[in-house]
Parts: structure tokens; sequence; C-alpha cells
């Protein structure tokens, strides 16, 4: 019997959450991986993965992905295959590991201050890493989305002891099926926010320096409506931002993932494309 409660509950919480693509994505290994946070004994690493013949001296563009499981679960891993991806095309990428409620009996704040940490801790040590601190992405799925999002857009939540003068707004969003509406209609998870979601939601935090964003949806989508992304996307641009939606036929959450290879392509290209456009990358994708 408890056999049996176990694998109706893990059932229950993969269809609830957002989590069924905060799967550990296996075949991929970071070069490194840097402690850049300590809270306690918990220690928080960044998963790095460096294009070919890469030297500190160098000042490529950056990008840090945070991943998905409903601020509850997940794995850095879930964003390897994009990291990989991206160092290939010349870029640092890191999948970073942040505080999850499984681990950690964390909440939604402390995903968000972790977050700040990991791009305040990239751009201070730039010139280790071998990163141009003026150019640096955030991405994420899902929970992970929302992390990456309020990077960018929300003023609370710095960890303490922070070096707040270092800006953790990043130079671009790449979000996918992000959980960015936490407010009280139709926004994912209000009741776990509902105490501070006017602080923690991005959708409700958007401004005319809110970076260039590119967000990727699929359309039977059954956490984040289409009609949230649009309202995201005319907000942004009622602010004079750029922010470029794309709309995947009758795709679910965790859509995008490296185990669905026809949407995992399709969306990396579209990232690809959004990034050259920025300047950030050069020529055609590669990915296949």
């Amino acid at each position: 019997m408890k056999a049996f409660s176990c694998i109706f509950i893990t059932a229950f919480l993969c269809v609830s959450l957002p989590c069924a693509q905060a799967l550990e994505t296996k075949g991929f290994s970071p070069d490194r991986q840097i402690v850049y946070k300590t809270v306690g004994e918990t220690e928080l690493k960044l998963h790095v993965f460096e294009p070919a013949e890469h030297k500190s001296t160098d000042a490529r563009p950056v990008a840090v992905f945070f991943f998905g499981g409903g601020w509850v679960g997940g794995s850095p891993s879930q964003f390897y295959p994009h990291c990989n991806y991206l160092a290939s095309r010349g870029i640092v990428a890191i999948a970073a590991e942040y505080r999850i409620k499984s681990k950690h009996n964390t909440s939604p704040r402390e995903c968000v201050k972790d977050g700040k940490s990991a791009i305040r801790w990239v751009r201070q040590h730039a010139s280790e890493l071998g990163i141009d601190p003026n150019k640096v992405i955030a991405g994420g799925g899902s929970a992970g989305g929302h992390v990456a999002a309020a990077t960018a857009t929300t003023k609370a939540f710095n960890e303490e002891g922070d070096d707040t003068s270092v800006s953790c707004v990043p130079n671009a969003l790449v979000l996918f099926n992000p959980v960015f509406d936490n407010g009280p209609v139709g926004g994912w998870s209000h009741e776990k926010v509902k105490d501070y979601w006017q602080d923690i939601s991005p959708a409700h935090n958007l401004s005319d320096t809110t970076p260039p964003t590119i967000v990727m949806l699929g359309t039977k989508d059954k956490l984040i409506p289409i009609e949230t992304a649009e309202r995201f996307k005319k907000t942004m641009e009622a602010n004079g931002r750029r922010c470029d939606l794309h709309l995947y036929e009758d795709q679910p959450h965790g859509f995008f993932n490296f185990g669905k290879s026809e949407n995992y392509r399709a969306t990396v290209e579209a990232m690809d494309r959004f990034l050259t456009s920025l300047g950030y990358l050069q020529g055609e994708p590669t990915v296949k």
C-alpha cells in the first residue's frame, strides 16, 4: 500500500506541478562546476559549459539557465543540452542551481534570491569566466522561466550580503513556457505567493528597462494560457520593449525539452536567431 501511495503521489505532483519538464537530462557534462553561493550548509553551484579553446581573457556573451519544477523540484541538467549547444556557438553557458522546496524547504522567494545572486556573481567574476558583463542572458523553463524573468523585473528579494551595486538585471531573456504571471486573475500558483504576489510576479513588474525577451509557448499548455503570454507581450511593447512571442501549435507544457527532439530543435533555433538579432551570435543556427 505504501508503494502504491508513493507512486500515486509522484504521479500527482508531475501532473499538478510544471515538473514534467524537470527530469534530468543525461549524455551531457559541464566543463566545470563553481560554487557561487553558500547559505548555511548549502552550497549552490554553476554548471559551466565553455566554447572550444575558451580563455579567461575572452569577453564572450554568457547565458544562465534556471530549471523548471514548480519551485519544488528539478535539476540543472534539464538545460545541459541548451548549454552544450550555445557553447558550440561561442557563448559561455551555465545551468544554475537554486534552492527548492523538496531539498531545502524553501519558498519561491529564495528561488528568486538565488537567481539574482547567480546573475550578480557572474557579472562580478566576468574576468575569470571570460565573459562580457554587458551581454548576460537569463533563461529558463516554467518556474525556472519565472526565476529568470524575476531577475530582470522584480525589485524585492535580494539576498542579505549580496552586493546590490552589481546589477542582477540580465541584458536579454530567453523564456520557455514561463510561469511569469502570479497574479490573482489567471496567474499561476497565486495561492503560494498571495502575500507578496505583486512583488514577485514578473508580469506585474514590467517597465521601460525590461530587457528584450523571447517567449516560447505551446498552444495546449494547461498552465499558461495563450492570453497570458499575449498580455505580457502587449505590456512589454507598451513600455517600448521588445518581446518576441513564438506559439507552437497543439504543444503542451514542457514541450521544448531535449527529449522532444522536433520541438527542441525548433525552439533552440528560435533562441539562436533571437540572440543573433541582438548581436550575441553570428551566422546560421547549427542545431541538429
